[in-house]
């Protein structure tokens, strides 16, 4: 069995494919089970579920949200960002859909300010500033949930940057603006709530949001979920496309010790398309009555 619970589309975030692309492909990759987890969305669930019973896949509904932790001895007591994965809930739920409608919707405050603070380093360098009209241009390309990176691929079509990475490197780390927090408890009780389960999304990412910038060691990451997760958590992603053999294995043993599920997915945004490219065992669709 090919299993996939990773993938975000261009309807609900930030991939490049839209789902009526993503569900061909999965097919012919020959992919058996599969998620697709859009950022702070449930906009793509419907028919994400429509076309995978058209495609004869299996498929669990999903969503990756951002969470926001700070602990006095793990984080020093700083705020840190972690991504954590819901499966299987209702996506009709209203507490769910509220949140997420709010977190959207907070996300194109955010984009305002982060256009401002960028402004600001324009008239440093003597550059034309953008105005609203720039900004309804980058607010046209979003399908999804606006973030950072519709606004490095406006920077590199004005010919700014050269590359998404230099837009950030120049822009848009020093004029970053706080997401809207959501809590773990939050993030749980909204999941659970919604019949779901939540999974600790890529704790070893050295690329992505992920205890690897809280600490190396995987011995301290696993300590930090016991303190701190465990009440909240149901489970764990051991594989993905930037976790080696050596971290899978790690994880697998800790969720089986702990009683968590283990989750797998390659967090494919089509650039490349990754998609079924991770070995996930089949046991985690049996975890699901799959």
């Amino acid at each position: 069995m090919k299993i996939d619970l990773h993938v975000h589309s261009k309807n609900g975030s930030d991939g490049r494919w839209p789902l009526r692309q993503i569900f061909p492909e999965a097919k012919r990759r020959r992919i058996d089970l599969i998620s697709i987890t859009d950022h702070d969305s449930l906009g793509s669930q419907q028919e994400a579920c429509q076309l995978a019973e058209t495609h004869g896949i299996k498929y669990l509904t999903g969503v990756e949200l951002n969470v926001t932790l700070a602990h006095h001895h793990f984080t020093k007591g700083k705020a840190v960002s972690l991504d954590f994965l819901g499966y299987a809930f209702d996506i009709e739920n209203k507490p769910l859909q509220d949140k997420l409608s709010a977190l959207r919707s907070y996300r194109r405050q955010r984009a305002e300010m982060i256009l401002a603070n960028i402004n600001e380093e324009f008239r440093k360098e003597g550059r034309k500033e953008f105005t609203t009209e720039d900004m309804e241009k980058i607010d046209a390309s979003v399908d999804g949930s606006f973030g950072r990176p519709h606004i490095a691929n406006y920077l590199m079509a004005k010919g700014i940057v050269a590359t998404k990475q230099e837009a950030f490197d120049r822009y848009l780390v020093k004029c970053d603006v706080p997401k809207m927090p959501l809590s773990l408890q939050e993030a749980s009780d909204l999941v659970r709530g919604a019949g779901g389960k939540l999974v600790l999304a890529h704790p070893n990412d050295p690329n992505g949001t992920s205890l690897a910038f809280v600490m190396k060691s995987l011995e301290e990451q696993t300590e930090m979920i016991s303190s701190v997760m465990l009440p909240f958590l149901d489970g764990i992603e051991c594989w993905h496309s930037r976790h080696d053999k050596r971290v899978a294995a790690f994880y697998l043993a800790y969720a089986r010790e702990r009683g968590l599920i283990a989750t797998g997915g390659s967090d494919c945004h089509q650039q490349p398309v990754l998609m079924g490219n991770v070995q996930v065992p089949d046991c985690v669709a049996e975890q699901f009555g799959i």
